[in-house]
């Protein structure tokens, strides 16, 4: 793959030539092909779906389940076993509920990890005060991984279930999933996957996998924002309830309170959903697989080595994660705030994030409350790594302290 040629498919590069953008965990730019796909939306073929009989009605009903079809072939299940959410908060509220509703009960126990995205904690926290259902967490290993021999040392007769990242937002790296699938489906435990941060970074095949449940979000991988994804295997969405009740997800229902729902998955998709955004999240999906997920992923890792090496030598900065093996790169600057760091390097045009990341437990494991956090995409280029080791090697208390004020 052609990194120039590539960002010339995103405006945003030509619009901004001084834009320097690293915090593609949190969000990432979109090629003309999706901005051109909703623009010709609101333009040309503004409809809803599943309610009309018209043609622009039936075009964009199958423009939309084209976008379904085209998420089972990037993951590898059955197009009836992905979800539209409206981001993967909801995915994870989704699978939350249905846990405490539907699949455990009082007294079972959850596994997680401190380092967990909040949208993978609060919705289970939850089931404490609710059901009874009880939130254990394993030792994570210094790059954010996760040991089977703990994982099989967590586990009792009263664990049915693993909550866990694929590949955190924080310390990154790439946890064992099919191994840890295969240690918790031996005790009849489920596994749910937040893969918010390796769908859109390398190739993912759920089947290969064997989790039980993955979520992610299609503005992490140049999709619009408001799309979410929950894959779930089909004989356990058959035994959930919906978290969101209301229009196109009923075949009948009455005052008596008889309900027949429609099939899977349109029983979990109630309402009016984002339309233009899954249409536009279709495009940005075929855009990814005419790259190649494998070509992203072995770029992306070439990209991170690259950078990891040079921030390692600089000596006004600690690398928090440095043995991590893919993901985001955490770093303190000694002696300064990160939101100073941040907003130092923002000075130099450069956007990263700081803070905590939505992780607030992670500060339990790492000792610190806030950090600074680079986040590479197939966009990068050396040539930015370059200026941005540049700006971070001149941070310091006289240059950045007060920055952000």
């Amino acid at each position: 793959m052609d990194v120039n040629i590539i960002r010339t498919d995103f405006p945003i590069f030509s619009n901004n030539a001084n834009y320097i953008y690293f915090d593609n965990a949190a969000t990432t730019f979109k090629p003309k092909c999706v901005l051109e796909r909703i623009k010709n939306f609101y333009e040309n073929s503004t409809s809803n779906i599943h309610r009309g009989e018209y043609l622009i009605a039936r075009e964009n009903n199958e423009l939309f389940d084209q976008t379904r079809t085209s998420l089972a072939r990037l993951i590898n299940c059955k197009s009836e076993e992905i979800i539209f959410t409206f981001n993967t908060t909801q995915g994870l509220n989704q699978i939350a509920y249905s846990f405490g509703e539907n699949l455990l009960k009082s007294g079972d126990v959850i596994l997680t990890t401190k380092i967990e995205h909040a949208s993978s904690l609060l919705p289970f926290f939850r089931l404490e005060k609710k059901y009874g259902i009880k939130i254990k967490y394993i030792d994570v290993e210094e790059n954010g991984s996760i040991s089977l021999d703990k994982l099989e040392k967590s586990i009792n007769e009263r664990t049915k279930a693993i909550v866990i990242a694929h590949v955190t937002n924080t310390l990154g790296g790439v946890r064992p999933i099919k191994e840890i699938c295969k240690v918790a489906h031996n005790h009849n435990m489920l596994v749910a996957i937040d893969g918010a941060q390796s769908v859109p970074h390398m190739p993912i095949d759920v089947r290969d996998l064997d989790c039980d449940f993955m979520v992610f979000s299609g503005h992490k991988m140049c999709g619009p924002d408001g799309v979410g994804i929950l894959f779930g295997k089909y004989n356990l969405l058959e035994k959930m309830d919906p978290l969101l009740m209301g229009g196109d997800m009923s075949y009948r229902f009455q005052t008596d309170g008889t309900l027949i729902l429609k099939s899977i998955p349109y029983r979990f998709e109630a309402g009016t959903p984002n339309i233009e955004g899954v249409i536009g999240l279709g495009a940005a999906v075929d855009y990814l697989m005419e790259i190649g997920m494998s070509n992203i992923y072995r770029y992306e890792q070439k990209l991170r080595k690259y950078l990891l090496d040079r921030l390692v030598n600089l000596k006004n900065i600690k690398v928090l994660n440095q043995n991590s093996d893919t993901g985001p790169i955490l770093f303190s600057a000694y002696g300064v705030i990160a939101l100073d760091a941040a907003s130092f390097l923002s000075s130099r045009g450069i956007a990263v994030r700081s803070g905590d990341h939505c992780a607030k437990t992670l500060n339990e494991v790492i000792k610190k409350s806030s950090t600074v956090r680079i986040s590479l995409y197939f966009y990068n280029t050396k040539d930015e790594i370059d200026k941005l080791v540049d700006a971070i090697s001149d941070i310091s208390v006289e240059s950045a302290t007060g920055s952000y004020f």
